[in-house]
This record gives C-alpha cells, sequence and structure tokens, in this order.
C-alpha cells in the first residue's frame, strides 16, 4: 500500500511538474514573439507599459478584461495619431504592466494608478477611451478624478451590475485566490492553447478574429500566467465593484459618448449601453452593427466616433 501512495504522488508531481514546465516554456515563447512594445511608467506601485503616438491633444486608451494595449494598436491607434497624441496602455497586471501590491488593485485603485500616469506624463484633460471593462475603469476615474479629464468615450463598455460574467469567462471565475494561482500556472495555459480559436471565436462574434489577431492584436499574450491570473482574479471580483460605480452615475458629470455593437455577444446593448445612456446626465448613446471588438474590427467607426466626441 505504501508503495502505491508513494507510485501515485510521484506520478501527480510528475505531472505537476510537467504542466509548471509546459506553462513555463510557452510564457517565454509568447514573451519572445510579442516583446514589449513601449515605456514603463512607475505610478502609485504600478508599473506602466505604454506606447505612445502622434502629437496634439492627449487620449488614453484603456483595454478591457484578459485584454492588453495590442487591443487598439492593431487598427485603431493609426487612425488616430495624424491628429492626437494617443497613449494606450497595458492595466496592471496586463500584457508588461506590473502591479506590486496584494492580489490586483481594485477599479479604485486602477483610477488612481491611471491618474498618476496622467500626471507624471503632463497629459492635460485627455479624453479617455475605455473598453470593455476598460470602459468601468473610465467611469471610475471619471468619479474620482473629474477635473483630469475632458471626456470618456466608452466602446461596448461594462457598465452595470451583472449576476455571473460571460460564458466565455466563466472557467476563469475561481473564488479561492490560491487556486486562482495554481490554475495559472498548470492548466490554464495548456487548455487555453487548445480552446483558442473557440475562444477567439466567441469574443469576436458573430465577426470573425483577424488573422493576425494573436501577434498583432497581442491574442497570445493572454496565455501566460500573470495573464491568466490577473484576468481571473477580475472575473472572480470586479462584478462587487459595479454596484457602487453605477449607484453614482447621477453625479458623474464628465460628458460621455458610448458606443456600442448591435450584435455584440458578451455584453447586453441595452444593459450596458441604454440603461447607462439614460442614467449619465451628459451622455449620448450609438450603435453600430458589429460584435464586441469593435476597435479591432471596425476601427474607422470607432475613430470617427472618437473624434467626435474629442469635439465636443
Amino acid at each position: 500500500m505504501a508503495s502505491l501512495v508513494t507510485a501515485s504522488l510521484a506520478t501527480a508531481a510528475a505531472v505537476v511538474g510537467g504542466l509548471v514546465g509546459w506553462t513555463a516554456f510557452s510564457s517565454a515563447r509568447v514573451s519572445r514573439m510579442i516583446p514589449r512594445a513601449g515605456k514603463i511608467a512607475e505610478v502609485e506601485g504600478a508599473r506602466l507599459h505604454y506606447v505612445e503616438r502622434g502629437t496634439g491633444r492627449p487620449i488614453v486608451l484603456i483595454h478591457g478584461l484578459g485584454g492588453q494595449l495590442h487591443n487598439f494598436t492593431h487598427s485603431l491607434v493609426s487612425r488616430l495619431e495624424s491628429d492626437f497624441r494617443v497613449i494606450a496602455i497595458d492595466r496592471p497586471g496586463y500584457g508588461y504592466s506590473e502591479y506590486s501590491g496584494d492580489g490586483l488593485p481594485t477599479l479604485q485603485r486602477q483610477a488612481r494608478i491611471v491618474a498618476s500616469f496622467i500626471r507624471t506624463l503632463g497629459l492635460e484633460k485627455p479624453l479617455v477611451v475605455g473598453h470593455s471593462l476598460g470602459g468601468a475603469l473610465a467611469l471610475q476615474l471619471a468619479q474620482e478624478f473629474p477635473d483630469l479629464i475632458s471626456g470618456l468615450v466608452l466602446i461596448c463598455p461594462l457598465t452595470q451590475p451583472i449576476s455571473e460574467v460571460p460564458d466565455v469567462f466563466k472557467g476563469l471565475v475561481i473564488p479561492s485566490p490560491v487556486a486562482r494561482r495554481i490554475v495559472s500556472w498548470t492548466l490554464a495555459v495548456p487548455i487555453g492553447q487548445l480552446r483558442g480559436e473557440q475562444t477567439l471565436a466567441a469574443v469576436f462574434a458573430p465577426e470573425t478574429p483577424p488573422a493576425d489577431f494573436v501577434t498583432a492584436g497581442g491574442g497570445a499574450l493572454g496565455l501566460r500566467p500573470s495573464a491568466v491570473w490577473s484576468t481571473s482574479s477580475e472575473a472572480s471580483g470586479v462584478g462587487d465593484e459595479m454596484a457602487a460605480l453605477a449607484a453614482r452615475y447621477s453625479e458623474t458629470r464628465t460628458p460621455t459618448g458610448i458606443l456600442f455593437a448591435q450584435q455584440d455577444a458578451i455584453l447586453d446593448p441595452t444593459l450596458h449601453g441604454e440603461r447607462t445612456a439614460a442614467a449619465l446626465p451628459d451622455a449620448t448613446l450609438r450603435l453600430i452593427p458589429g460584435g464586441h471588438m469593435i476597435p479591432v474590427t471596425a476601427p474607422d467607426a470607432v475613430a470617427a466616433f472618437i473624434r467626435e466626441r474629442a469635439a465636443v
């Protein structure tokens, strides 16, 4: 019996070791394939990785759950940089940004980090663009630091409390931080590699992901343990913050433009678009054809909307 237990433990250890080794190997390969693209700003306990293009009025681009700045540099930034100073950031824990605190920072903490980033770069009242969960962060920033920014553009944003996360992220809802860390370094990466095409199809639905999204769009960066852990942490906890955020919409005076895709399969345009536009004192809503990833699939329409809001 003792020998059987010993053999079982040895087998389990070998399996876990193999998963950890494969995860480390895959992560290093992704980092070589998509290296750091920009600069680092040290602010509020975070090392924010950002890319800056163009000159003119500043625009700050904030990505969503599981994303990174390449979601914007893929197609959108090039359509704005001729007339604006465009800054796309990796939020703490994503891409090449790091956070030194315990766990992943809350939306309130991230808002303070972004505010410090804006001050550090000397950006004068930037227009802040948030996609998906980045929209929630943009709204938090407007509530906490209204005098620091000139306006918001929310692209297919998360804006309201939801009872459960979208189906594509449900497997990453892991309440235990310890279990979250273990899964990030063992099962998540190989499973993510096996289901990569299926996951991208769900996020982009009903549209088709670009053939180069895994590299040029930074999609592969989500298959690193740090990104898996960050995505899992936010998927497991951000819902708790949304009720408090939405409760203050009537006090949020920042001019806001909301652009939603009519066929968004991740976030409901009626709930997160129409209801929020009605709750904010100074907001407009526009619906266009497409899915959740319109910064990639409809960059001309998104850039035109941003330009329109920049002129307000």
